[in-house]
């Protein structure tokens, strides 16, 4: 037997079906037809049979005819989970699809738009920088001029902070680029992959959309999608199909491969706008998360650094700098640290609550943060946004950093946030 071989799996209770995905000393792997996988011990196992041998289905490229009446869209694939299918190898999925490829497995789009397709990456999204940012949004700038929108298919682990920054470096975006991904790869029958870029070329098609958004399914069903603000959505799930959710905000509109509902007009309509490339360079920010039992020396660790986000507790950020007893002298050593620091670098609050706004006005700790120069205050940016924002500040605007990050530039901060997020 070896690894893709379609084989049958006798137990003492049943016969059970699938792909051979591995078959160590004490365990054997197959990946059932429903695509996931069932894992047996061998001491439990009487025999296996190999019903087929795997044999490797090369596909050809797919070349579509382009037709005058339709709109064209360029794909930029970066890799991730919606460019990925199973390795029998490593029993887990791998980037290994290609443009075509690609193109091959979803035909429909071809119905909707005319589509072109580049590779720009084959990697998960967990590993990229700043350096891919700057790279993903020169390769759109190349197309942006000859096409009528872009999508960027992308790895959904970090999706949020690319839409977030994209949004920052292209100055000037008059025309529609959708970051698209997939909770499930492109094998398994549950793939939420082509849903996805069916909504999102949809929406390109027939919209007047002109700025970076997201595209990803609404609910567990293939029934809706949402384009949702670069800078407030957030993944809130680690696998369900509808993990991507606006925060302090809403969605731009609903789509379906039918019909476009828009349920927001406050966005960037396409125009005949120059794109200005404000790029992210080298710069360090850290990001320091609140929490029980804090040490000075982890406020110290980041005096070598250009920024520092701070992600603190409650409505104002808090930090434990008070020193209210025997217990809590550490205390007081953090307050120092951050002051010491905050006249150095520029320190950004957000909390960890996710919704809402913080104010640094309500309690004393918010106002003594305040009073040391730390800056946040009254913004509602996740803390994911805000790291982003810092950091693009700092590339491009270092000597305005403190003025800037507390205006809205990208829709990043919310000059109301609506009832449900009261």
């Amino acid at each position: 037997m070896k690894a893709g071989d379609l084989v049958q799996v006798f137990t003492h209770n049943e016969v059970i079906q699938g792909r051979l995905m591995s078959s160590e000393a004490h365990r054997v792997v197959i990946k059932l037809s429903s695509g996931y996988n069932l894992s047996f011990d061998k001491n439990k196992v009487k025999s296996i049979k190999v019903v087929e041998v795997f044999k490797e289905n090369k596909k050809e490229p797919h070349h579509v005819k382009e037709k005058k009446d339709l709109k064209t869209v360029m794909i930029l694939h970066t890799g991730g989970t919606i460019a990925s299918e199973v390795s029998y190898e490593t029993g887990g999925t791998i980037p290994k699809y290609t443009p075509e490829e690609l193109l091959h497995k979803f035909p429909e789009l071809a119905s909707v738009v005319n589509v072109k397709s580049r590779l720009v990456r084959n990697m998960w999204s967990e590993d990229m920088n700043f350096k891919h940012y700057n790279l993903i949004a020169k390769e759109i700038v190349k197309d942006i001029k000859n096409v009528d929108g872009i999508i960027v298919t992308h790895g959904t682990d970090t999706l949020g902070y690319t839409a977030a920054a994209l949004s920052f470096i292209l100055e000037g975006l008059e025309k529609p680029v959708l970051l698209v991904g997939s909770q499930r790869s492109s094998d398994r029958g549950s793939s939420d992959a082509g849903f996805n870029l069916l909504c999102a070329t949809k929406f390109i098609a027939e919209s007047d959309f002109g700025e970076v958004g997201i595209c990803m399914h609404e609910t567990m069903e293939d029934n809706t999608c949402l384009v949702m603000p670069a800078c407030k959505t957030r993944k809130l799930h680690s696998s369900r199909r509808d993990a991507f959710k606006v925060v302090n905000g809403k969605a731009f509109a609903r789509v379906t491969p039918e019909t476009i509902t828009f349920l927001r007009k406050d966005y960037g309509r396409v125009g005949k706008g120059v794109v200005k490339l404000k790029l992210f360079k080298p710069v360090k920010v850290g990001w320091l998360k609140a929490h029980p039992e804090m040490f000075s020396e982890e406020i110290k660790r980041y005096s070598s650094f250009d920024g520092l986000l701070l992600e603190g507790y409650g409505i104002a950020g808090n930090f434990p700098i008070n020193k209210i007893d025997a217990l809590t002298v550490e205390n007081e050593k953090i307050y120092q640290a951050l002051r010491v620091l905050a006249k150095k670098i520029p320190v950004v609050a957000t909390t960890q609550t996710i919704f809402g706004r913080v104010n640094m006005n309500v309690y004393s700790t918010g106002r003594k943060m305040q009073d040391i120069g730390i800056l946040g205050n009254y913004c509602d940016m996740l803390p994911e946004t805000a790291f982003i924002k810092l950091a693009w500040l700092l590339s491009n605007f270092p000597k305005d950093v403190r003025n800037l990050m507390s205006e809205n530039l990208r829709g990043e901060i919310s000059k109301r946030v609506t009832s449900e997020f009261l």
